[in-house]
């Protein structure tokens, strides 16, 4: 895949999508998971789809356009604008002024992008373009969609999603009503229910343990980092991979899962790179979310994970979760990003379209030569990336023996678009 890829891409001016029946004009509060601090922002999404013949007469850009309109009717709310009330409380104002939608065009295929589609993107921009005003939180739109028609025939679907307003979970759950209403339905299969009110703080509220994910940590040591001073690259662990890490484990720890040894291994060499005060706690966040009980009704699309910490060596209103010397990791291999289906199939990459700083996504995804594994985005500062993949070839070099992905580079990279 060539790095230095250059393509055009043409769009036409930014519109609304609004719902194609009347919705209620209400007020919906946000539940005191979806309106904490550290959701406050948007959450960018990627899916690249080949051309199907079968579809040769079909227009994707139309297609989804005349979908979401009726997709909105059910899911009503993201047409709204989010509001602030006391005590920085979110709520949605159901207006129905509707989402925005970009159509667009690129002179490039999805053969010339490479077969290895995935974080990070550099083309993002452009197949995701900010409109002026529409980033901010609070009263612009909660989604923003770009299809872009390719020269193949296939299409890349992007959406920004106002975070607060779902998870992974919840978003899958909007993104394949719209694919189901783009293959002809008249409606959802799941029915999309609100209910926030049942992931509310007691009232008054009632702290039961030390929430160490929210503590407000000193930054001693410069570890929070700005995104300018990092570099974002993308690693593929398949089964040889993890067999590897595995194999370093002594027999009494062999029970764990491969994402408790996964994750342990790769904050291990993250921590080892950034190179923290000795003394200093070191946090481990985990969003694996699985925490409901009883569990939240069919349909519910909210915010509906917690932030485990594991530290080692009272909550406040709204914080934020703990970033410094933090590392969270979000585990989206059952989300169903590659299981929408807009009537061409499932997409050849879907789910994340960019890391954060403190966090890594473990995304499905199958390499060049048809290994299923994980590919996982991780942001570190330049000096501590080559530490950090130092300590990867360090540890995993005599265990494994798999050519290097994506050109002469370091063992595990992948070269991104």
């Amino acid at each position: 895949m060539a790095q230095s890829l250059v393509f055009k891409v043409k769009r036409c001016a930014p519109e609304f999508v609004r719902p194609s029946k009347p919705t209620p004009h209400e007020i919906k509060l946000l539940s005191d998971i979806d309106d904490q601090e550290g959701l406050r922002y948007q959450m960018p999404v990627i899916q690249f789809y080949n051309y199907v013949p079968v579809m040769a007469e079909k227009d994707p850009v139309d297609v989804i356009r005349k979908a979401l309109a009726k997709t909105l009717v059910f899911y009503y709310p993201f047409a709204g604008r989010l509001r602030e009330g006391p005590g920085r409380k979110l709520m949605v104002d159901c207006t129905g002024e509707g989402v925005l939608f970009i159509e667009a065009d690129a002179d490039v295929t999805i053969k010339d992008l490479g077969d290895t589609l995935h974080p990070p993107f550099r083309c993002l921009d452009e197949l995701l373009y900010d409109v002026l005003g529409s980033s901010d939180v609070l009263n612009t739109p909660l989604l923003l969609i770009q299809v872009t028609r390719l020269k193949c025939g296939g299409f890349i679907f992007a959406l920004r999603l106002n975070h607060t307003m779902s998870d992974a979970a919840g978003l899958v759950q909007f993104m394949n009503a719209l694919g189901k209403i783009s293959r002809g339905m008249n409606k959802p299969s799941i029915s999309p229910v609100w209910h926030r009110e049942l992931l509310n703080a007691r009232d008054p509220p009632r702290v039961t343990c030390t929430h160490h994910e929210y503590e407000q940590v000193p930054d001693t040591k410069g570890t929070i980092i700005s995104l300018d001073a990092t570099i974002l690259r993308s690693f593929f662990f398949g089964p040889t991979e993890v067999a590897a890490i595995r194999a370093l484990l002594p027999p009494h720890q062999q029970e764990h899962s491969n994402f408790e040894i996964l994750t342990a291994f790769l904050w291990r060499c993250r921590t080892i790179a950034l190179q923290p005060d000795i003394n200093g706690e070191v946090h481990i966040v985990n969003t694996h979310g699985k925490f409901i009980n009883p569990p939240l009704p069919n349909g519910n699309y909210g915010n509906s994970f917690a932030f485990p910490a594991a530290v080692t060596t009272a909550v406040k209103s709204r914080p934020h979760f703990t970033v410094v010397r933090s590392y969270l990791v979000v585990d989206i291999k059952h989300a169903g990003f590659r299981e929408v289906d807009f009537g061409w199939g499932k997409p050849c990459y879907g789910g994340p379209a960019k890391g954060g700083v403190v966090s890594s996504s473990y995304i499905p995804f199958k390499n060049a030569k048809g290994i299923e594994g994980l590919v996982i985005p991780v942001c570190l500062p330049t000096k501590a990336m080559e530490r950090f993949i130092k300590e990867l070839d360090g540890v995993l070099k005599n265990k494994i023996n798999q050519p290097t992905m994506g050109g002469p580079k370091p063992r595990f990279i992948i070269s991104p678009l």
